[in-house]
């Protein structure tokens, strides 16, 4: 009886064989079903790995948003930043008048370790009014501890994010270098308030949503639509903060996220090299920073007095971790499908002297020369 059922099963198990061979030969194997959404590579390569759970020195992290919505919230995330070694951290709230109001006074409630940047109050927008009241409305914020203006953005539209996302006023159709943002900018100077901005997407949010699409997997849900009517494409946003920069030579300018040309540190490069009040952070493109490891590194040191830390993601562990890691080791090969694409990373390795400048050193520098300013 046993022989009858081993003879049985071998039997079985070669018509699967073959049945899995017709398959194949008929295009319905694995790689036929298997999703790319659902595509998750284990790194195969043994390669040493390092997890620092906290900064290797003190860390003054230049964007970030508004969190933490309670008093507890706020006092949770001032306890998870001085385990992180970051000793400040730039709120960028959107937000001008009673709104900014009610922010500054529940997070510096709480510690001194945020530091509360308003929005452009938008409220008078298409009116003659606009320019006199949002002036008005950006030196009062300062009066009340605004240390700049964050984070001011354009995807496309103009839209993006004059208006704070949530305060129900008109969107304005105007680019940054538009003439009606003159007065604002140029009070930002006088004051010593940097401008945080944000131009554009990265560039495979507007290239084909097609199987060439090197960032595709992520792009499907940012994608922009380069057919809508008036749209500006991310090249064409780099001018508008060109063109702003060469408006307002006294006022400093931050594009943040690498101005979303970490595909091309040539071209980024030489947009630097135009401006000398032009700054960078690096918020929310260590991902996409760390796939070029060598190129990141060569760009890193040779502006490493320009360009400042910033997370921009929501406050979490795995997060800053994820930071750390990419700057701070040479690991090799590794995923992060929770804050990052499909691509492997790799640790950029960066030397002691250049984190100090990214992580505080850039940072005390530009305060010490706008408090100079003031004066």
């Amino acid at each position: 009886m046993k022989n009858i059922l081993t003879t049985i099963a071998i039997a079985a198990a070669a018509a699967l064989l073959v049945s899995c061979g017709e398959d194949t030969k008929k295009g319905t194997s694995y790689l036929d079903t298997l999703l790319l959404k659902d595509y998750k590579p284990v790194p195969c390569m043994k390669l040493p790995e390092h997890h620092p759970h906290k900064a290797k020195f003190p860390v003054h992290d230049m964007h970030s948003h508004a969190y933490a919505n309670t008093v507890e919230e706020c006092k949770e995330w001032a306890e998870q930043l001085k385990a992180n070694n970051i000793d400040k951290v730039v709120i960028n709230t959107y937000a001008s008048g009673d709104k900014f109001d009610k922010l500054y006074d529940m997070y510096k409630g709480v510690s001194d370790v945020f530091e509360m940047w308003c929005g452009f109050d938008m409220s008078a927008w298409g009116t003659p009014e606009f320019e006199e009241k949002a002036v008005a409305s950006l030196v009062r914020d300062f009066e009340k501890g605004a240390k700049g203006v964050g984070e001011v953005g354009d995807k496309g539209l103009g839209e993006s994010y004059f208006t704070g996302f949530d305060t129900g006023v008109p969107t304005p159709t105007a680019h940054m270098n538009d003439p009606r943002f003159d007065a604002l900018f140029e009070k930002c100077g006088e004051l010593g308030m940097p401008v945080i901005i944000h131009v554009g997407d990265p560039i495979w949010m507007y290239e084909p949503m097609d199987e060439y699409n090197d960032g595709y997997v992520n792009s499907e849900h940012w994608k922009i639509d380069l057919d809508t009517p008036g749209i500006l494409d991310l090249y064409e946003l780099c001018t508008t903060l060109e063109e702003c920069c060469n408006r307002h030579p006294g006022t400093t300018i931050i594009a943040c996220h690498f101005m979303n040309l970490t595909h091309d540190y040539e071209l980024l490069g030489k947009i630097m090299d135009r401006h000398e009040n032009l700054y960078l952070d690096n918020s929310a493109r260590h991902v996409e920073s760390a796939i070029t490891p060598r190129a990141t590194k060569a760009f890193y040191e040779k502006y490493q007095d320009r360009i400042f830390f910033g997370t921009d993601n929501h406050p979490a562990q795995k997060m800053y971790d994820l930071q750390w890691r990419i700057l701070e080791t040479e690991d090799e090969h590794f995923y992060d499908y929770e804050h990052a694409y499909h691509w492997p990373l790799h640790g950029i390795g960066l030397s002691d002297d250049v984190l100090k400048k990214l992580y505080y050193e850039n940072a005390d520098k530009l305060y010490e020369k706008l408090a100079a300013k003031r004066k």
